[in-house]
């Protein structure tokens, strides 16, 4: 079928790249010449500047709605087009999708599975939120890839950085106080920026080895969409921040902070040279326990501090070996190893012992900070939901994997407030044995 006037198309705003951008078909060439926002199902468009590509053919024999997977359009792209771009076009009407593919420098692109939408809701609204998603969307599309470098979208993981932080600085607390909230909120922001620290780091040692995995491969360095100057750039600006935080900390947590930088170097490492890379990252993301303690006591109690760091480091062997299964079969393909692939078909029992590990550490941590019974409830109910997690997951199933993964930070969270209302009730504790002792020297 012949398009003999110009039609109207639109780049899909896709999750993972965000952007809005209108195709315009004319003689024969295709044009991004202007930003399309979608409302109540009507075009209206604002100029920028866009890429061009000229088109070589369209499917002749068949109607647009119907052209089959099959079909391709292949197309010379003078800039680079990512590969989950969806393009959606609307004739007759109906609204159509083409997965657009293409390699990493953009330079052969073709279009193909292609469908029918028949209603224009199917095309995103760029909208603001408060949520990370939302906000990524409405930012400027010019920082949208430095966001998703630093997982801007994905705040999991600087939650499950930020909680050993806040459990270590509630228990090191004075009974009877709140910890501060001072400390909680640097220890946020540093959880924030090191974590993308982190991020960045891990996908320039790892570029080429997620271009390979289904899940990796669209991240912005692997997809080409960042240079590796860009990624050192963006991590030189997370690390100055982050210092920035640190030095705001007594000098003892300053030394010990930055001893932290070569764990944080070598673990993307580690999956080339052994099964325990998960073990690595243990070490690695339960760090602010030993820092929280410091920066609020000003050193470092092994006896308090350390069964803390261990339960912590249970903890993250537990959470990410599941997270690992998402890509084991990949990681069998490329050589990457995991704990996923080193426990097989017995994962459960192994992350049975170190769910196991992780409550009596708590327990012991409790004991040596003298902990009430609110912290000894929640970490009854720490080991339910690790029981039920573990019980429930479904390791061949990588959405699964990811919801049970997502489901920790409210493990931490409900373990914090445990810490601090156990924390709180110290005080009324101590005055009681206090009472309890002047009643015994007046009855003596």
């Amino acid at each position: 079928m012949m398009l003999r006037k110009p039609v109207t198309h639109l780049l899909q705003l896709d999750p993972s790249f965000s952007r809005h951008l209108a195709l315009a078909f004319t003689n024969g060439s295709w044009h991004f010449n202007s930003q399309t926002k979608i409302s109540d199902k009507r075009f209206y468009k604002r100029q920028s500047k866009f890429i061009c590509l000229n088109q070589d053919f369209l499917p002749q024999s068949k109607k647009l709605c119907s052209v089959s997977q099959t079909d391709k359009v292949n197309m010379n792209c003078g800039s680079k087009i990512l590969p989950t771009d969806n393009v959606y076009w609307r004739h007759a009407h109906s609204f159509h999708s083409v997965t657009v593919s293409s390699n990493v420098l953009g330079e052969n692109v073709s279009a193909s599975n292609t469908q029918c939408l028949k209603n224009g809701s199917f095309v995103p609204r760029r909208s603001a939120s408060i949520f990370p998603q939302g906000i990524l969307e409405a930012s400027p599309p010019a920082l949208q890839p430095y966001m998703r470098l630093i997982r801007f979208d994905k705040p999991i993981g600087t939650w499950l950085l930020y909680w050993p932080c806040t459990w270590s600085i509630a228990l090191a607390s004075a009974p009877g106080t709140l910890p501060s909230l001072w400390l909680l909120a640097l220890f946020g922001a540093g959880a924030f920026f090191m974590r993308g620290a982190g991020c960045i780091i891990n996908d320039m040692w790892d570029k080429d080895i997620d271009r390979k995995v289904e899940r990796t491969k669209l991240r912005p360095m692997a997809s080409g969409e960042l240079s590796q100057f860009q990624g050192l750039v963006c991590l030189a600006g997370m690390l100055s921040v982050s210092l920035g935080i640190l030095v705001q900390l007594n000098w003892y947590s300053v030394v010990l902070g930055a001893a932290s930088m070569g764990l944080v170097i070598t673990y993307p490492l580690a999956k080339r040279i052994t099964f325990w890379p998960q073990a690595f990252l243990g070490l690695t993301f339960n760090y602010g326990a030993l820092l929280g303690w410091s920066a609020v006591t000003g050193s470092l109690d092994p006896l308090s501090v350390l069964p803390l760091y261990s339960s912590g480091f249970c903890w993250t062997m537990v959470y990410d070996t599941i997270y690992a299964h998402q890509d084991k079969y990949d990681d069998m393909l490329i050589g990457v190893k995991s704990t996923a692939l080193k426990f097989g078909d017995n994962t459960k029992v192994w992350l049975t012992g170190f769910g196991t590990a992780m409550v009596s550490l708590l327990v012991l941590t409790g004991k040596m900070c003298d902990q009430t019974w609110p912290y000894y409830t929640t970490v009854s109910l720490t080991a339910a939901h690790i029981a039920h997690q573990l019980y429930t997951v479904d390791l061949n199933n990588p959405d699964d994997c990811a919801s049970k993964f997502r489901s920790n930070t409210q493990l931490g969270f409900v373990m914090f407030m445990g810490i601090v209302l156990g924390n709180l009730l110290k005080k009324e504790e101590k005055s009681s044995d206090k009472s309890v002792e002047q009643e015994k020297t007046v009855t003596h």
